[in-house]
C-alpha cells in the first residue's frame, strides 16, 4: 500500500511542479526584462490572495467566472508600455498565449477566459486609463483601460458641446470597443466610434510602439472595426469628437400588446432608418405584466429616442413622421448628451456625471449570468411574425429577455462597407440585439436559457440578412462558429464560417493584413482572425523572437 500511495503523491506533486513552472519562467522572463521596474508587484498568480478578486473585478459576464472555466496562469496590470512589451516578449518566449482585457464585456468573455485548455495570461489594461481632451482642436487621447464613461466625464468637463459616437453603456473599456466598431446615441449623425479614430498607438507582436503612420495604412485600418485580440495592443486611441447642442432630447414611450404595440413596432420598422441623422430611435421588446390586468403577462415594447434638437423641434418631427405613437410634450425631457447615454442604458433622470465613473454598473449584459445574439434587418417583418415571436417571450426562461432594434440609416448608409472593417451600413433598415438572463443560482440549469435564445434566434431566421446571416462583432456569439486553436490546416477556412458573417467581404483583407503582421498567430483566440499560411518550423521561433 505505501509504495502505491508514494507513487500516487510522486505523481500528483509532478503534475503541480509541471504546471507552476511556466509561471515561474514567465516570472522570471519578466524580471529579467524590467530589471528597473517594479512589475513584480503588477502581476498576480493563482498562489495570490488577490488573484480571483483582480480576475472577476472586471468580468462582465458571470458565465465565465465559474469554478469549471479555464483561468489564467498570470494576470498583469501593467502601468507601463514597456510593462505590456516584457509580457508580449515573455508570453512568446514561453509559449503562452495572452488576452488583453480593457472592460471585460466580450460578451464570450474571451478577454479573460478561454474556451480551451490552454495556457493563457491576461494583460489588464485598468492602469492604463487617462483621457487627455483637447477642446481647441476637438480631439481626445484615450488609453485602452478606460471606460466609455470616463471618456464621456472628462469630454463633457472640458466642454458641453462637445462628444463622441460610442456606446450608451458606461463600462465599455474603449478598448475592446472600438476595436469592434462601436455604435451608440451619434452613429446615425457621425458613423462608428470606430470611424472616427485618427490615430492610434499600437504594440505588435515584435513589441515595438506603432502609430498611424509607422505602422501603415493596412494595419490602421484593421485595428479600427476588425475585433481586438488579432492584431496587437492598442494602447491609446486618439478621437475625432464631434459637435452636439448643449442639451438633447430624450424620450421613452411604452406601449403593451393591448396599446396596438405590434402594429407599432411593425410601423416603426418602416420608418425609422428615415428620420433625420439627428435622431437616435431604439425599440426594447421584453416581458411585463397587463395594465389591464396584473396577473396577466403582456408584451410592451419601449420606444426610445435621444433627438439633437429641443422638445419644441422634436414634437412636430414625430407628428409628421410616426403620429401613431402619439408623442406629447409631456413624454420628453432635455439633458446633456453626456447624461442622454446614462438616460438610454440605465433611464436614469438627471444622473451626476459622476455615475459615469461607475466601473460596477449592472445592467442585462453587464455582472450578471447571460447569452446574447444580434442580427440585421433588411426588410420588414411581417406583423404575423411578431406575432409569432411574442409567444416565445411567455415561455418560463424568458422572464429577464429583452430584444433590442436599433434604427439605422443616416450616415451609415453613406459609408463605404469596405472604407473601414464593420460592414453593416446601407441595406439595413435595423440590427437586433438578443439578450437573455438569469441569477447565480440558475447558473445550474444555464442550459435552458441557452436553448431558449436559440429556438428564438432559429426562429428569426427567414427575416434577417441572408448569405450571409450577419452579426456583430462586438456582440461576439461562439455558436456561429470558433477557430480550431492548434489546426493550422484548416485555420482559415474554419474561421470564413464565423468571419464572413461579422466582416462580409472584408474578412479577407483582414486575414491579408494578419498575415503580413503576424505570420506565427501569436495574437489568436476562439475568433480571432488567422494568417492566411501557418508554415513555420520550430526552428524559425528563436529567429522569430530576436526579429
Amino acid at each position: 500500500m505505501f509504495p502505491f500511495l508514494f507513487v500516487v503523491l510522486l505523481s500528483l506533486s509532478w503534475r503541480i511542479n509541471a504546471s507552476a513552472l511556466p509561471v515561474q519562467e514567465f516570472l522570471h522572463c519578466l524580471s529579467l526584462r524590467s530589471p528597473n521596474s517594479s512589475i513584480a508587484k503588477l502581476v498576480y498568480t493563482q498562489n495570490n490572495s488577490s488573484y480571483s478578486s483582480v480576475l472577476k473585478s472586471a468580468a462582465q459576464n458571470f458565465r465565465f467566472t465559474t469554478p469549471s472555466t479555464p483561468t489564467p496562469l498570470a494576470i498583469v496590470t501593467p502601468l507601463h508600455a514597456s510593462h505590456i512589451q516584457a509580457a508580449v516578449y515573455c508570453c512568446r518566449k514561453h509559449g503562452l498565449q495572452v488576452r488583453t482585457r480593457s472592460g471585460g464585456h466580450d460578451f464570450e468573455g474571451l478577454s479573460y477566459a478561454s474556451a480551451y485548455k490552454v495556457p493563457f495570461v491576461v494583460i489588464d489594461l485598468v492602469n492604463l486609463r487617462s483621457v487627455r481632451v483637447n477642446v481647441e482642436k476637438a480631439t481626445a487621447w484615450v488609453e485602452s483601460g478606460a471606460t466609455v464613461g470616463e471618456l464621456y466625464d472628462e469630454i463633457a468637463r472640458k466642454s458641453k458641446t462637445l462628444g463622441f459616437p460610442a456606446g450608451i453603456c458606461p463600462t465599455l473599456g474603449v478598448g475592446g470597443h472600438l476595436s469592434g466598431g462601436g455604435y451608440g446615441l451619434l452613429f446615425r449623425k457621425y458613423g462608428l466610434g470606430a470611424d472616427n479614430v485618427i490615430d492610434a498607438r499600437l504594440i505588435d507582436v515584435k513589441g515595438r510602439i506603432l502609430d498611424k503612420k509607422s505602422m501603415g495604412e493596412d494595419l490602421f485600418w484593421a485595428i479600427r472595426g476588425g475585433g481586438g485580440g488579432t492584431f496587437g495592443i492598442v494602447l491609446a486611441w486618439k478621437l475625432k469628437l464631434v459637435a452636439v447642442p448643449a442639451n438633447v432630447t430624450v424620450f421613452t414611450v411604452r406601449k403593451t400588446l393591448e396599446q396596438n404595440a405590434t402594429k407599432l413596432v411593425h410601423r416603426w420598422q418602416s420608418i425609422a432608418h428615415k428620420f433625420p441623422k439627428e435622431m437616435h430611435l431604439s425599440i426594447a421588446i421584453a416581458r411585463a405584466n397587463s395594465s389591464e390586468d396584473e396577473e396577466k403577462m403582456t408584451i410592451q415594447a419601449s420606444f426610445t429616442s435621444t433627438f439633437l434638437g429641443s422638445i419644441d423641434e422634436l414634437i412636430p418631427l414625430m407628428e409628421e413622421k410616426f403620429p401613431e405613437l402619439g408623442l406629447v410634450k409631456e413624454d420628453c425631457l432635455e439633458m446633456s448628451w453626456a447624461e442622454s447615454n446614462l438616460y438610454s442604458f440605465l433611464f436614469l433622470l438627471r444622473s451626476p456625471s459622476e455615475t459615469l465613473l461607475n466601473r460596477n454598473q449592472k445592467s442585462s449584459i453587464s455582472k450578471t449570468f447571460f447569452k446574447a445574439k444580434s442580427d440585421f434587418v433588411k426588410q420588414p417583418i411581417p406583423e404575423s411574425a411578431f406575432e409569432g415571436l411574442w409567444s416565445k417571450f411567455y415561455e418560463d426562461e424568458a422572464k429577464s429577455a429583452i430584444m433590442v432594434f436599433v434604427a439605422f440609416g443616416g450616415k451609415m448608409d453613406e459609408i463605404l462597407e469596405t472604407e473601414y472593417p464593420y460592414p453593416h451600413r446601407a441595406g439595413n433598415l435595423y440590427t437586433i440585439l438578443y439578450t437573455v438572463d438569469w441569477e447565480e443560482k440558475e447558473n445550474i440549469n444555464s442550459e435552458k436559457f441557452m436553448s431558449w435564445m436559440r429556438r428564438v434566434y432559429n426562429y428569426m431566421t427567414p427575416y434577417v440578412s441572408k448569405s450571409p446571416r450577419e452579426a456583430y462583432i462586438n456582440y461576439r456569439d461562439l455558436d456561429i462558429g470558433t477557430n480550431k486553436i492548434n489546426n493550422r490546416k484548416r485555420s482559415y477556412a474554419k474561421a470564413r464560417v464565423w468571419g464572413v458573417k461579422y466582416f462580409k467581404n472584408n474578412f479577407n483583407r483582414l486575414v491579408n493584413v494578419k498575415t503580413i503582421v503576424d505570420p506565427q498567430n501569436f495574437f489568436r483566440h476562439e475568433q480571432s482572425i488567422p494568417p492566411l499560411f501557418l508554415l513555420w518550423k520550430r526552428s524559425d521561433h528563436k529567429k522569430h523572437l530576436s526579429s
